[in-house]
C-alpha cells in the first residue's frame, strides 16, 4: 500500500465519522494523524544513514484512556552502505496506547506497546527483508483544541527475527472526533408525585392530603409541597453553538414553566440568556439576548403566557456556570435560565 492510499483512507474515515458524532475526545473517539519518523537502523541492516519515514496513523479509543492504533510508515532517503543502493520499504503496526490525565487536558502523556511488520529492500543483496518487531514507546499529545492535536514521541523496536534493536522518534499532527467527551450520564432526576383524579370524583387518587397541589411541584409522601411555604419551577434550555433557535426537546420544559405560571396567575418571570466564551463580547451579548427572546416567544406565543408577565435579558458570556476551556463546559454555558416562585395553596 502506498502512503497516498493510506492518507486517503484516513481522510475518508474522518469524513465518515464526522457524520456520526460531534467532535470530542474520550471513549468512542477516532484519531487520525499524519506523521514523520526519524528511524535509526541497526548496523546489521547495512543501511547508510537514518530513514526519514512519512506515515499515517488511525486510532480508536476503547475507553477514555486506552486506544488501539493502526499505523503505517514508508522508508525514504536511505541507501545501502555497500552498493549505495536506494532502500525503499514500509512498516505496518498495531499498538495499544494508554493515556495519562483526563479527557479535556491540554497535555496527555502516553505509553504504548505493540507489534509491527517490516518490509525493506536489502542493502547488499536482492529481494526484500521481512521482519517482525515488538515495540514500546512513550510521548505526549498536545490537544491544541478539542479537535486538533500534535504528538511527539519515541519508540524502542526489537527485531524478533534478527534479535537486534532499533529506535525512532516521531512527530505528528492529527484530529480527534466522535467520542463521549468524557461525559458521565447524569443521574435521573427524581420524579415528583402529582395529584391524579382518574375516576373524576374530584378527589386525588394517589395522595392523602393537599389535593390542590399543582403539577410539576415536588411533593412529599402525602402529596403536599415539599417546601412548606414556597413552590418553585426552574428552566434551563440549552442551545447549539452560535444558535438562538429553541430545540424541539426543550419545548416540554418550557411548557412545564408555562403550566406553573397558569396555575399561579400572579407570577412573573425573567428569562436570562447566556453564551460560552467563544467570540467577541459584543457579539455574544446580542446572541444571549436573541436566545432569551426566543424562549420568551415560546412562552408567550406557543403557550399563551401574557408578554407583560415575561421579561428577557442577555448576559453574554459574563456568567459562566462551567469551565469554558472544555467543549463540555461550553455546551453547559450556552443556555437560557428562568425560575418562578409562588406561595403554595
Amino acid at each position: 500500500m502506498k502512503l497516498k492510499n493510506t492518507l486517503g483512507l484516513a481522510i475518508g474515515s474522518f469524513v465518515a465519522m464526522t457524520s456520526l458524532g460531534a467532535l470530542a475526545q474520550g471513549q468512542g473517539a477516532v484519531e487520525t494523524e499524519i506523521n514523520y519518523t526519524n528511524q535509526w537502523f541497526n548496523k546489521d541492516r547495512h543501511f547508510d544513514g537514518d530513514g526519514q519515514n512519512p506515515g499515517a496513523r488511525i486510532g480508536y479509543f476503547l475507553t477514555d484512556d486506552v486506544s488501539l492504533d493502526l499505523k503505517y510508515n514508508e522508508t525514504h532517503n536511505t541507501r545501502g552502505d555497500v552498493f549505495n543502493k536506494n532502500i525503499k520499504g514500509s512498516r505496518t503496526g498495531l499498538d495499544a496506547t494508554y493515556h495519562f490525565g483526563t479527557v479535556g487536558d491540554a497535555l496527555r502523556p502516553y505509553v504504548s506497546a505493540g507489534f509491527a511488520h517490516d518490509s525493506q529492500g536489502q542493502a547488499f543483496r536482492g529481494g526484500r527483508d521481512h521482519s517482525t518487531f515488538a515495540n514500546v514507546g512513550a510521548g505526549v499529545k498536545w490537544y491544541i483544541t478539542d479537535m486538533f492535536f500534535a504528538r511527539a514521541g519515541a519508540e524502542l523496536q526489537h527485531n524478533i527475527d534478527a534479535n537486534n534493536t532499533e529506535g525512532a522518534v516521531v512527530l505528528g499532527l492529527g484530529m480527534n472526533f466522535g467520542g463521549s467527551g468524557g461525559k458521565v450520564a447524569p443521574a435521573p432526576a427524581p420524579v415528583a408525585e402529582v395529584c391524579s383524579d382518574s375516576d373524576n370524583d374530584g378527589v386525588c387518587d394517589n395522595v392523602d392530603k393537599c389535593p390542590d397541589t399543582p403539577a410539576n411541584v415536588t411533593v412529599d409522601a402525602d402529596g403536599c409541597p415539599a417546601v412548606a411555604e414556597v413552590v418553585r419551577v426552574e428552566l434551563d434550555v440549552k442551545f447549539d453553538f452560535d444558535k438562538s433557535v429553541v430545540k424541539p426537546n426543550s419545548y416540554g420544559d418550557i411548557k412545564n414553566l408555562a403550566d406553573f405560571m397558569k396555575q399561579y396567575p400572579q407570577t412573573t418571570t425573567t428569562v436570562e440568556g447566556h453564551t460560552d466564551s467563544v467570540g467577541p463580547d459584543a457579539y455574544n451579548q446580542k446572541l444571549s439576548e436573541r436566545r432569551a427572546n426566543a424562549v420568551k416567544q415560546v412562552l408567550t406565543q406557543q403557550y399563551g403566557i401574557a408578554p407583560s408577565r415575561v421579561d428577557s435579558v442577555g448576559y453574554g458570556k459574563t456568567r459562566p456556570v462551567a469551565d469554558n476551556a472544555t467543549e463540555a463546559g461550553r455546551a453547559i454555558n450556552r443556555r437560557v435560565e428562568a425560575q418562578v416562585e409562588a406561595q403554595a395553596k
